[in-house]
């Protein structure tokens, strides 16, 4: 047995009239983040960095964009579907760690709903932090939110 880490990263434009979802939480705020899905950049920096620790393709390999059969597919389906592919290979979470960039909304008040809605659809605790660029780049003018996730894995096969 041994343990791995991946690393994954996303961003998303935020557009109008889009519902915002943020770690699997519908936030209320006047855009959301545009998408072939539903545009949950914490999911998809997580089923990334799950992936990258598991020695698996990118989230752009299992979830091309423009495939039918994904267009709106919710982060938490994604994040299942990861975790098929993984007990598949013989791997497993053990952690997993996102920091969410953007200027606003705020994500102190919906981080616990966040963790406690990531920790069960990946199965290990997930912890959510947050910063902002000071007004500099896409998420400092809110154009859009990025979030970067960090993966411990263990190898059980």
């Amino acid at each position: 047995m041994g343990i791995r880490v991946g690393l994954g990263v996303d961003a998303h434009r935020l557009e109008p009239g889009v519902p915002l979802v943020l770690g699997l939480v519908a936030i209320d705020h006047p855009t959301g983040l545009a998408g072939h899905s539903d545009g949950d950049v914490v999911a998809h920096a997580i089923c990334d960095a799950l992936l990258s620790a598991s020695g698996g393709p990118d989230i752009g390999v299992l979830f091309p964009s423009g495939a039918p059969e994904w267009a709106g597919v919710t982060g938490a389906a994604m994040i299942a579907h990861v975790g098929g592919w993984m007990r598949g290979a013989g791997v497993e979470p053990v952690n997993v760690h996102a920091v969410i960039v953007c200027e606003r909304p705020a994500i102190a008040p919906h981080r616990t709903a966040m963790q406690e809605a990531l920790t069960r659809a990946v199965g290990a605790p997930v912890s959510v932090h947050a910063t902002t660029t000071d007004g500099m780049g896409f998420t400092g003018r809110e154009e859009g939110i990025a979030c970067q996730a960090v993966a411990l894995v263990q190898v059980t096969a």
